[in-house]
């Protein structure tokens, strides 16, 4: 281990324990668009990790304003999500939340068609205690796009809940509206450790 990384896993007072190095991540699966579908589904998701990670990059064929990314856990369809959010642009910030949804949602930083070719919109999503059956799922996202003008740019932090203590054995990740384009990627990560 670095120097640097040693001595930063060895900070007291905050909780931490162990420094959790890279090498804590396995690939579980990934997913690329076709052109043709808005959604993506990871299914048979092992419960032998103690949290999930989803990285992607993602665009939307349609030609309008950024779009939102849902999430569904286990296939269900009924109001027990909910979502956070607040979500910068530059110029202002807005923050808003709603409950009793079919989905959790990621605000509005899915690139589209009306930005410049090969702009995507990127994020981290991270499901802790995927596998507990005790828990209901939080869900937190830090996602951007920019399109390298002063109006088709944003960040956001989301936060998500999924009230049903099941085990998550399948994820569905879906565009509202069109179709991932081939350039979109999902990548499924398992997390070992505490």
């Amino acid at each position: 281990m670095s120097p640097i990384l040693e001595s930063i896993g060895s900070v007291k007072g905050f909780g931490w324990g162990a420094f959790s190095l890279p090498s804590s991540f396995e690939s579980i699966a990934s997913a690329t668009g076709t052109g043709a579908s808005g959604t993506i589904t990871f299914s048979s998701i092992p419960s032998t990790y103690k949290h999930l990670q989803i990285r992607y990059i993602a665009r939307s064929d349609q030609a309008a304003s950024l779009r939102n990314i849902t999430l569904q856990f286990n296939s269900d369809t009924a109001a027990n999500y909910g979502t956070h959010y607040v979500r910068g642009n530059g110029a202002t910030v807005t923050a808003a939340g709603g409950a009793g949804s079919s989905q959790t949602n990621i605000t509005n930083v899915c690139a589209t068609a009306n930005l410049s070719a090969n702009v995507m919109g990127v994020g981290i999503v991270d499901i802790h205690d995927y596998a507990s059956t005790t828990k209901n799922k939080t869900i937190i996202t830090f996602a951007g796009v920019d399109n390298n003008d002063t109006t088709n740019g944003a960040i956001v932090l989301n936060s998500g809940l999924w009230t049903n203590t099941s085990a998550i054995t399948s994820i569905s990740i879906t565009l509202l509206t069109p179709n991932w384009t081939t350039q979109t990627q999902f990548a499924l990560y398992g997390i070992k450790g505490a």
